[in-house]
């Protein structure tokens, strides 16, 4: 019975260190073996491990890709337009030994701490370098891959690899906001009067050469007319002289009738004419004389 009571108690220390020698390591950690602060193993495959109870302790850590939100970031910009940035990165332990070596006990926060310090120190050195309108266009893939090559060595230092660095947000701050768009107002204004005096430019241009050519087309118009009126009138002349040629007392006789007609016969006038006077010579003559009476 005597034995019994020592061997129970000296079974169950024995069970207990034996227990406490062996942990498990899940697949999504790494462990360290630390005896006395210092490493002495390094466990990164999943399964079983030991370790010598009461002396050695195991420290873990997360072995998948952690985020890391940066807090909202001021930065100044080349064309000296103030931006607020909100970025993220994503990154790994990848070396455990030199993780605990630059942190030592402060843990994955302390690193994240660390992180997010160099991360907005080459965020405000690459953003600073470039115009607000590269970093806030579509395509500012290059800036964020300078980022994160600038922030790479830094972080090696610290046992992580940094896989990738993203912008979520680029704003104006909250004062800059009014300014800016009177700014972009006025930017548009002037475009907008630049396009206006280039167009009126342009209208003028326009309106000249067509002036000019619907003068030209008159001209032209003109000329032709003139020499077609010139050609009918020399052609008519030769017909009347022609007609004269032929029979002179009747070309005075027709003349004389379309003057009559002419003086005569819009009918809304009264002329009074001597019978001798010269207007009606024809009728007085022997041509006229001979004409029947009506």
């Amino acid at each position: 019975m005597r034995k019994s009571a020592y061997l129970l108690p000296a079974l169950a220390v024995i069970v207990a260190g034996a227990l406490s020698s062996v942990f498990i390591v899940d697949e999504r950690e790494k462990v360290l073996v630390l005896q006395f602060g210092q490493i002495v193993g390094i466990k990164e495959d999943p399964g079983l491990g030991f370790k010598i109870p009461l002396i050695q302790e195991v420290a873990r850590y997360d072995d998948r890709i952690l985020s890391r939100d940066m807090a909202s970031l001021e930065i100044t910009p080349s064309d000296d337009r103030r931006l607020v940035v909100d970025a993220f990165a994503r990154y790994r332990i990848a070396d455990v030994e030199r993780f605990r070596q630059a942190i030592g006990n402060g843990g994955e926060e302390l690193a994240a701490q660390r992180l997010d310090s160099i991360l907005r120190a080459n965020t405000r050195e690459v953003l600073g370098s470039v115009s607000s309108n590269d970093i806030l266009s579509v395509d500012r893939a290059a800036l964020m891959l300078r980022i994160r090559n600038a922030a790479i060595d830094e972080a090696q230092a610290m046992g992580l690899q940094i896989i990738d660095v993203r912008l979520k947000r680029t704003d104006l701050p909250p004062e800059n906001l009014h300014a800016t768009y009177e700014r972009m107002k006025a930017e548009r204004e002037r475009e907008a009067a630049d396009e206006i005096a280039r167009g009126n430019e342009a209208a003028q241009r326009v309106r000249a050469q067509a002036d000019r050519t619907v003068v030209e087309l008159v001209s032209d118009a003109k000329r032709q007319a003139d020499i077609t009126r010139g050609e009918a009138d020399a052609r008519r002349n030769a017909i009347f002289a022609e007609a004269y040629g032929a029979d002179p007392e009747f070309f005075a006789f027709y003349r004389s009738m379309a003057a009559y007609r002419q003086a005569l016969g819009s009918g809304n006038s009264t002329m009074l004419l001597s019978p001798d006077g010269e207007f009606f010579s024809y009728l007085r003559s022997d041509g006229g004389a001979a004409l029947p009476a009506e």
